[in-house]
């Protein structure tokens, strides 16, 4: 099992007391069920390699009205565009090359929800983008206020939505208390209902420390926390969703989807060139096994999913991602300062988590 043995190990020791060793016999089995469930135990899409393509990118950033600064590097100057040409190829079938007038046709006056952090936005503008390309003179309205987006193709009833919540429990302010994060809470959960598809997303916020940290405190029961294990919280709130998805979603009526995790590229060394950063990288690693390995937060997920009791379709676009240490905005992300290796420029690398979900959707 390489090394998915110790990070196996190190779940099991973390998490004892609820992990039962025989819910699966490797993270690597956990994965493959998750992975492959609603895809008939056919081939695994999230195993493969990047391939150089000259037909892609499947739509361009200057004509596209849905593509904010942080996201068009080639609108702000990156010089090079072959990150833009690489498909991903499983290993023993292909995806569906993506078709919007498909899409918008088979899910004719339906709607789909994305819900999480900014990375939830990456892809929920991809996904639009994407679309629009194939009816670029169709009506399309954009409306954006708050933490909520929306784009509807009028002509075909479709609605594209993003619900902005960082953690997917609540953080909340409280009276002589502060910020405070909520790991057993999710009351924004109803604007959720009566989605044709949600996709949900989080992982990013739950690392921050200091300055960039939004909360004060975490809570769970009456009990108050100045701060605990983050792998903790992060189980803890995703068992909170997984109870929200379990007592809400009628499995007849909504597809779930959760994303894995987005991966970042700040330390050279997780690819073995340990005095870089994503900052002048122009092509994908090549190598048969990411060097850094998978991170902890991806066995958090497979736990929860493994144990949910609704269908929850798992986008496992942790591998594939890794290897896209090239297609960060970096120093190209308009009006935002700094070096972004944690976001995705559009075109890139979320269209393909959409082709993914295409598949997956329509298979």
């Amino acid at each position: 099992m390489g090394f998915l043995q110790p990070l196996f190990l190190l779940f099991l020791f973390l998490f004892s007391h609820q992990a039962k060793a025989e819910d699966f016999n490797s993270l690597n089995n956990a994965t493959n069920y998750l992975s492959g469930r609603k895809l008939g135990g056919r081939c695994n899409l999230f195993r493969g390699k990047w391939v150089y393509d000259a037909s892609y990118p499947l739509y361009s950033s200057s004509t596209c009205p849905f593509i904010d600064s942080q996201f068009n590097c080639q609108k702000y100057g990156r010089p090079d565009n072959s990150y833009l040409k690489y498909k991903w190829q499983p290993f023993s079938c292909s995806i569906p090359r993506f078709n919007g007038l498909n899409f918008l046709e088979k899910w004719r006056g339906k709607k789909i929800m994305f819900v999480g952090d900014s990375l939830s936005l990456n892809q929920f503008q991809s996904l639009t983008c994407m679309i629009h390309a194939w009816v670029p003179n169709s009506k399309s309205t954009y409306i954006r206020r708050d933490g909520l987006a929306s784009v509807t193709f009028e002509d075909y009833g479709v609605k594209i939505l993003l619900f902005r919540t960082p953690y997917l429990v609540d953080l909340v302010n409280e009276n002589k208390v502060g910020r405070v994060l909520k790991l057993d809470s999710i009351k924004n959960g109803n604007a959720w209902k009566g989605m044709d598809a949600l996709i949900f997303n989080t992982w990013h916020w739950w690392t921050h420390t200091g300055r960039t940290q939004p909360w004060d405190y975490m809570q769970e029961g009456n009990k108050l926390y100045k701060d605990m294990n983050r792998l903790i919280a992060y189980y803890k709130g995703l068992t909170t969703w997984a109870r929200w998805v379990n007592l809400n979603v009628d499995a007849s009526k909504t597809k779930v989807f959760f994303l894995g995790i987005s991966p970042t590229h700040y330390e050279g060394k997780d690819w073995n060139e340990p005095s870089k950063s994503c900052s002048g990288e122009k092509q994908p690693f090549f190598g048969v096994k990411y060097p850094a390995g998978t991170p902890l937060a991806w066995a958090v997920v497979i736990k929860v999913l493994s144990r949910i009791k609704k269908p929850v379709n798992f986008l496992d676009v942790t591998t594939l991602s890794q290897y896209r240490k090239d297609a960060h905005p970096s120093a190209y992300s308009g009006e935002h300062s700094g070096t972004d290796c944690s976001h995705w420029c559009l075109p890139g690398l979320p269209d393909t988590w959409n082709e993914l979900l295409y598949a997956e959707l329509f298979s």
